[in-house]
């Protein structure tokens, strides 16, 4: 059988009763920590599980599938992923992989930031598309993701901004000698999301007079969700971009224009700088 078990945000303990379970029982376990980072060593998680777990790398995921199957039609077989299991594409690859290899498969749901942002107050059914904001190069500088908080915020809806992770991200230089070498992590802050943000905002005034965010939209910051120092902030794009959220995850949300009640007070508790009631930007 192959498990594709969740792991939750927050740490080693998050995995659920059942999925803990099986990790036990299985002759191999892998995890999968490209698409996500959980807070926790893998040594710890070792020492928690009372087993060995074998990391899978980005190119093990995603070149190296096969491998992490074979077997699993004799024996237990397990991908561990941080959040839950469909947070990914690449993990709905696996599925489609063992279907295809009459292998059976099981999968262990847990909490995802896509359900976990709901501890700022703002409601869930409330959202429309998720975006990717993509880290920027000197060359490439990509935008499309704008057009999705756009229709959003013409549609009354609050869009999450899931930020970019650099792991394992093999330099140009190397691509070009034919010989990997790995840029160091990288992980998107909310500033950095936020400065990007306004640098488009300012090409759309120029060129379109953009009227759907400016520097005094209103977005909501959150770090590291899930974890004993989970943190939430409140203010402007223009004041995001000069904010310290700390180390990662970052997640960035640009709420509605119109609130609910409920939203606006659970949400002032993490804007010391701004009075919502009324707040329209």
């Amino acid at each position: 059988m192959f498990y594709l078990i969740g792991l939750g945000l927050g740490d080693i303990k998050d995995i659920t009763v059942k999925g803990l379970e099986i990790v036990k029982q299985c002759s191999r376990v892998y995890l999968e920590m490209y698409t996500s980072i959980l807070g926790c060593s893998l040594e710890n998680m070792q020492e928690f599980y009372g087993r060995p777990v074998l990391l899978a790398d980005r190119d093990l995921v995603e070149q190296g599938a096969d491998e992490i199957l074979a077997g699993a039609g004799e024996v237990d077989v397990a991908l561990l992923v941080v959040g839950d299991p469909f947070g990914a594409t690449t993990h709905t690859d696996f599925i489609l992989r063992a279907k295809e290899k009459n292998i059976p498969y099981k999968v262990i749901h847990n909490a995802s930031i896509m359900n976990a942002i709901g501890c700022c107050g703002l409601q869930l059914y409330k959202f429309g598309e998720t975006v990717s904001i993509p880290y920027w190069d000197e060359t490439w500088k990509p935008d499309s993701f704008y057009d999705k908080i756009k229709l959003n915020r013409l549609h009354n809806m609050h869009t999450l901004c899931l930020l970019d992770i650099k792991v394992k991200e093999p330099t140009l230089e190397s691509l070009m000698r034919k010989r990997k070498e790995y840029m160091p992590p990288r992980f998107m802050t909310v500033a950095e999301a936020a400065q990007q943000l306004l640098s488009i905002v300012e090409k759309k005034d120029a060129l379109e007079r953009n009227t759907v965010l400016n520097e005094q939209s209103l977005c909501v910051g959150l770090a590291r969700v899930g974890q004993d120092t989970q943190q939430l902030m409140v203010c402007t794009l223009a004041g995001m971009r000069s904010k310290d959220m700390g180390g990662p995850l970052h997640s960035l949300i640009i709420p509605a224009k119109e609130m609910h009640p409920l939203e606006v007070e659970f949400m002032q508790q993490y804007a010391a700088d701004i009075k919502l009631d009324d707040y329209n930007h």
